[in-house]
């Protein structure tokens, strides 16, 4: 794999601008999370080594290069196998725009199956996808699609290259792939609601095949502890990691943070960083939610409140501290900053999920003209909130379960089984 990714580099560095014959960059979704960085790693690779084309097949990361900081678990990852970011190809380092105009890119897309609007100019370069989600994309001649809603879609590229070409897999590729599929499927655990027949066998078909990969529990518990893991980040990064935000008639912003509340509220210059963050973004007020767990692994969730207007910072946390639907239970703690108004969240099940709507019907409230849909939600300037994200609804949503480390419990949507090996 470093030997390919090093091909990949030269070539785009060697191009200038003029890449000769093209590249087929493999493109995963916005999130850029494990799996869609796997995909994208594993799938061009296999391109590389099983076809003919005198394009090269080029994975690219669909993020800036500086907001991959934020993936502390593909980070990990990468250093478990001996891979470093800087061999990685990101976003910002391609002009797939130019390329596309000089009839020089093919797209296959992995982790999805639609671009983005801000990418709909280059629908025409893409030429298949592999993906796990809703299917929004009707299959062509020119453009093959296999859609299958496992709980990995690098368990559908791992079986395309089990079954096409197993000759290419070593403890390497084996391992991302495998790591992937782990971490997706939330450690196999059938209690999660994510794991299909198809992802059980690949799994097994790669043990089988690498015997000294780790356990499935060890690698789903470094993962998981390797993607909520802030200590490396600056305050901006922290509220960037986990964000989204919503328009109205004000600009607000919602970052979880995976430390308690007393830890971030302690760090040197924080105002003037919560400060300098609103500006930089266009932000009228900052909702801060932290979650912590337990000794016995019950959640511990907190909320803030930033601004520097008094008036929005009060008008904001009076109508959290009366939301009903549902009640987040705050109980008003000390803050040592007098710009933040800081709470217990009595209620540790209302997730990120349950405070958006509260904070929509705010914001209509104070101005019926809105329009406070989920389109409203900020994209281009951040990176958007991984899909198996804490806040969004994951099996961790509600805590680690009693019965077992491992055992993580519900929040998945249930997945119909398809197929198999």
């Amino acid at each position: 794999m470093e030997e390919f990714l090093t091909e990949c580099h030269r070539a785009v560095k060697v191009s200038s601008g003029e890449p000769g014959s093209g590249f087929h960059v493999v493109l995963g979704n916005e999130a850029c999370d494990v799996d869609s960085m796997v995909c994208a790693l594993a799938y061009a690779y296999f391109l590389s080594k099983t076809t003919q084309s005198p394009m090269l097949a080029l994975p690219l990361m669909n993020v800036r290069q500086s907001d991959f900081v934020l993936r502390s678990d593909s980070l990990f990852l990468l250093r478990q196998l001996s891979l470093s970011p800087e061999q990685l190809l990101f976003r910002d380092q391609i002009d797939l725009r130019a390329l596309h105009r000089a009839g020089h890119l093919r797209l296959t897309l992995v982790d999805h199956n639609v671009l983005p609007s801000s990418d709909s100019d280059l629908e025409g370069a893409v030429v298949e996808v592999i993906d796990h989600h809703l299917q929004e994309r009707a299959s062509s001649l020119s453009c093959p699609v296999t859609v299958e809603m496992v709980g990995s879609c690098a368990t559908l590229v791992a079986e395309r290259i089990i079954q096409k070409a197993p000759e290419i897999l070593d403890q390497q590729l084996a391992q991302l792939l495998y790591a992937a599929v782990v971490l997706d499927c939330v450690n196999m655990a059938p209690s999660a609601g994510k794991v299909t027949p198809k992802d059980s066998q690949v799994a097994a078909s790669l043990e089988s095949r690498f015997p000294s990969l780790p356990p499935r529990g060890a690698l789903f518990n470094t993962l998981h502890n390797a993607k909520f893991d802030v200590s490396g980040l600056n305050t901006e990064q922290m509220l960037l990691k986990d964000m989204k935000a919503v328009s109205g008639s004000l600009n607000l912003a919602i970052s979880v943070l995976y430390i308690t509340l007393e830890d971030f509220l302690q760090r040197a210059g924080l105002e003037a960083e919560l400060s300098n963050f609103c500006s930089k973004f266009g932000f009228d007020l900052l909702l801060l939610m932290t979650i912590s767990f337990t000794e016995s692994k019950e959640p511990i969730r907190e909320l803030a409140v930033f601004s520097h207007s008094n008036t929005c910072r009060q008008q904001v946390s009076l109508y959290l501290e009366q939301a009903r639907n549902p009640a987040l239970n705050l109980s008003p703690i000390s803050s040592p900053h007098p710009h933040i108004s800081a709470y217990q969240q009595g209620n540790a099940l209302a997730s990120r999920k349950k405070l958006f709507p509260i904070v929509k019907d705010f914001l209509k409230g104070r101005d019926e003209d809105g329009h406070l849909g989920d389109e409203e939600e900020e994209e281009s300037q951040v990176p958007p909130t991984p899909m198996n994200s804490l806040v969004e609804g994951c099996p961790l949503d509600e805590g680690l379960p009693h019965i077992s480390a491992h055992d993580l419990e519900e929040k998945f949507s249930k997945m119909s089984p398809r197929g198999a090996l």
